[in-house]
């Protein structure tokens, strides 16, 4: 049985990594990267809080002497089901079974200049472009002598107050509050501000009251500027404008606030529904196919009685559909009934800063703050990465920051080359 998983986040690896258990498959997984990385903390690799080897680890390496295992490098250019096979950016494959698992893609809303403008915290490149973009006018303020341009370079607008936009906020305050200060001396009271903005009327919106209350009140003691009922309606000319007619000046605008689903060619439109998520149906088959599947954020699945408007684009999510497709993969090979996928809850938190958190069970339905939400944080993120090593790594750049309140990767690393240089093509 040939299984082509597209995608290799939290549901594309946990599905091949289950296959690889049984011979009976043959599992190639398709990406564009050749590393898998973990979303929830690239805002420290653009903080320069975590290194982004960290963070990721080579599909290779992580396949290595799984027999029945293999990764393509390529990007998925459309899908010809009635040959079953997929065109990729550097060649074809054939497939028995095809399982999407491409994730989420920024959504701007239609807002060119925003998309244009904006800094998406997204991937690992968006990650390292950050950090050397946030230091490169750190250093272009500390020789400016224009206080409105010092202003605008040394203020930071976040839009989106879910978990990202909060952890991302808290950093930053806490950032501003003690490494900067001691780092650039010369420019304390030149008007550091950070906002936060979003269009809801609280912070942290799936999360419970307390946990959103508790938000709001430490960012507000950190230092943050929080706008709620307030969306971004434009980002040009160094100015970030709202809804409401309000503009801030600013050079940086990070761009936190919604995800939609990826559209390929060779899937038919009415196989897509709200934020172009494709509709599956108990066993994330795609609606109206055989052998295609989505899973994690790609999937709208409305059958889960628990969640009738289809479940949060959470890692939790993600991570159950793979095991539970490889598990039914290995019932349709035996010729047993499949299992309906039913997604268990495992509660949510955020991180706000050093020693705060907040962390949401649902059952029994409890609410933690402080210093015990905030290393249940630390230990839940770190079990959560792909292997032993990247866990070593995190946890030793964490202790070095809490015992420091300090980390010293603020490099700005970039290519030398100024001109783009073509890239290879690959052929098979």
């Amino acid at each position: 049985m040939k299984i082509v998983i597209v995608g290799g986040g939290f549901a594309g690896v946990n599905l091949a990594l289950d296959l690889a258990k049984n011979n009976k498959f043959e599992v190639t997984l398709v990406d564009k990267n050749n590393y898998n990385f973990f979303p929830p903390l690239i805002y420290q690799v653009a903080t320069a809080f975590l290194e982004p080897s960290s963070i990721s680890y080579p599909f290779r390496k992580l396949f290595r002497g799984k027999g029945n295992l293999a990764f393509r490098l390529g990007e998925l250019q459309s899908v010809v089901t009635t040959e079953n096979k997929i065109i990729l950016s550097n060649g074809e494959l054939d497939y028995d079974f095809l399982v999407f698992a491409t994730g989420a893609e920024t959504n701007f809303f239609g807002m060119e200049n925003v998309k244009r403008n904006a800094t998406p915290m997204k991937t690992v490149e968006d990650a390292i472009g950050m950090r050397n973009r946030l230091l490169q006018q750190m250093e272009q303020a500390t020789i400016s002598e224009d206080p409105e341009e010092v202003r605008k370079l040394l203020t930071v607008v976040i839009a989106g107050g879910g978990p990202t936009g909060v952890e991302i906020s808290g950093m930053f305050a806490e950032m501003r509050n003690g490494i900067l200060r001691k780092e650039y001396p010369e420019l304390a009271g030149k008007g550091s501000e950070i906002y936060l903005v979003d269009g809801g009327d609280a912070l942290l919106s799936p999360m419970s009251e307390a946990s959103q209350k508790d938000t709001y009140e430490a960012l507000r003691k950190l230092g943050v500027k929080i706008k709620l009922n307030t969306h971004v309606s434009d980002f040009v000319d160094d100015k970030v404008c709202f809804s409401e007619g309000e503009c801030i000046e600013a050079k940086t605008l990070i761009w936190a606030a919604g995800v939609t689903g990826k559209v390929f060619e060779g899937i038919p439109p009415e196989a897509y529904g709200r934020g172009r998520r494709m509709l599956v149906d108990a066993y994330n088959k795609l609606i109206g196919s055989y052998n295609i599947y989505a899973i994690g954020d790609a999937s709208l699945q409305q059958t889960d009685p628990k969640f009738p408007n289809g479940h949060p684009q959470v890692a939790q999510v993600a991570i159950q559909q793979g095991k539970t497709l490889a598990e039914n993969f290995r019932r349709t090979a035996e010729h047993q009934p499949l299992k309906p996928f039913a997604y268990h809850d495992k509660g949510s938190m955020a991180i706000i800063g050093r020693a705060k958190a907040v962390v949401d069970m649902p059952s029994p339905k409890l609410h933690f703050k402080g210093v015990i939400a905030w290393l249940a944080w630390l230990f839940i993120h770190l079990i959560s990465l792909i292997n032993h090593r990247n866990r070593i790594k995190t946890l030793y750049n964490w202790m070095v920051a809490y015992f420091t309140k300090d980390q010293s990767l603020r490099m700005i690393i970039k290519p030398s080359v100024t001109e783009k240089v073509k890239e290879p093509v690959l052929k098979e």
